[in-house]
């Protein structure tokens, strides 16, 4: 049983990422939709029933915050980015960047127009989900502005920009102002706890990747700083009794992925002025390099992704304490957290374990946290 004067604020002790593995019978009916077997509506009837019963075994489980485990996207970020007005999902003959593994299924973004936010279907997903959780807090998830600019910007080779964007200050500023009205729009409708995820940031970590579009003409030291600038200004709309956090990670899909390298590069620029609440930061690996960049934390929360989504081996409950102690000498205890390296799903395929392997992870968790803080 958790303890009555648990952490009262997010993120929690036990926190997770986002996604979750999707349902057979919901991958099933989103095949049926692409072969016209169902329609749009009966395919949004069962991620109804599919995010109601998720809801329920998050709470069943202890947690804190629950989330719609992304069930309804594809991606874990197109479908949001081209639902903002400017910008275009388009076709692509393979991802800008390469898993260590399987690809998915390829596809990317340009912008058309003028970036801006008006209706979005994501507003009405998170309605359902708010619906559901009962007196669960909701936690919502969405990419960070950063992405848009990484995606079309960075990642492309062949990026054009249109006439309003030969300026690029002017691309940083409307990205921001769109992404101010979207913490705006799901504020009133009663988000308090919202999530940025991230993985620009694995990247500039990447030596080789560094290289890469240091050979390009692209200065990442510069363009980290217009990120942090632009992701501050989007935080300019969040209201005093919201949450917003990132979560940063070096790719996931079927359990995969595409960068390696330590914080070292980034944590200054990030950790010493990015104005989120928290940071979820990928740690289960040595791919993430040590603890010691966590000396440019400033009042953030960190929460320390050390076990695993990509795999179901369940990691020693003993070393994972002793990482977090570790931790606690460049952050305080009291700052920190524990979760999932990522979510179990960022894509609609999956990382390659089951559902109760996921639901192990999440009860590993929970336990180790109530070894570690009081106020789990």
């Amino acid at each position: 049983m958790a303890n009555n004067n648990c952490k009262a604020k997010a993120p929690f002790r036990y926190d997770i990422v986002g996604s979750f593995l999707r349902p057979a019978e919901l991958k099933e009916k989103r095949a049926a939709l692409a072969a016209g077997k169902i329609t749009a509506a009966e395919l949004t009837e069962a991620e109804d029933q599919a995010i109601s019963a998720l809801v329920a075994k998050e709470k069943e489980l202890g947690l804190r915050a629950v989330t719609d485990g992304e069930f309804r996207r594809r991606y874990w970020h197109l479908d949001f980015l081209a639902g903002l007005d400017g910008v275009e999902e388009i076709k692509a003959e393979q991802w800008s960047v390469k898993f260590k593994g399987k690809q998915p299924k390829a596809a990317t973004l340009q912008i058309t127009d003028k970036v801006d936010f008006t209706h979005h279907p994501f507003i009405q997903h998170f309605r359902f989900l708010q619906s559901v959780a009962g007196d669960a807090l909701v936690k919502f998830t969405i990419p960070s502005p950063a992405m848009l600019h990484l995606i079309c910007c960075v990642r492309a080779e062949d990026y054009r920009p249109i006439d309003r964007y030969k300026d690029e200050g002017a691309l940083y500023q409307d990205i921001a102002l769109a992404y101010q009205k979207v913490i705006q729009a799901l504020y009133n409708e009663g988000c308090r706890y919202l999530q940025l995820d991230d993985t620009s940031w694995g990247e500039f970590c990447d030596a080789e990747k560094r290289r890469a579009y240091e050979e390009r003409g692209l200065d990442l030291d510069k363009i980290a700083v217009e990120y942090v600038k632009m992701i501050n200004l989007a935080l300019e709309a969040k209201p005093a009794d919201m949450t917003i956090t990132m979560h940063i990670c070096r790719g996931n899909f079927r359990s995969t992925w595409f960068s390696s390298g330590g914080y070292e590069p980034v944590a200054e620029t990030l950790f010493g002025s990015c104005k989120v609440d928290g940071f979820f930061l990928e740690y289960d690996s040595e791919r993430s390099g040590g603890f010691e960049p966590l000396r440019f934390i400033q009042k953030q929360q960190v929460v320390l992704g050390l076990i695993t989504s990509k795999s179901p081996e369940l990691e020693e409950e003993e070393a994972v304490v002793a990482r977090i102690h570790e931790a606690a000498k460049y952050v305080p205890l009291e700052q920190l957290c524990l979760s999932p390296q990522c979510g179990f799903s960022s894509t609609e395929e999956g990382n390659l374990l089951t559902e109760e392997q996921q639901w192990e992870k999440i009860k590993l968790i929970r336990r180790i946290a109530e070894k570690v803080w009081q106020d789990a």
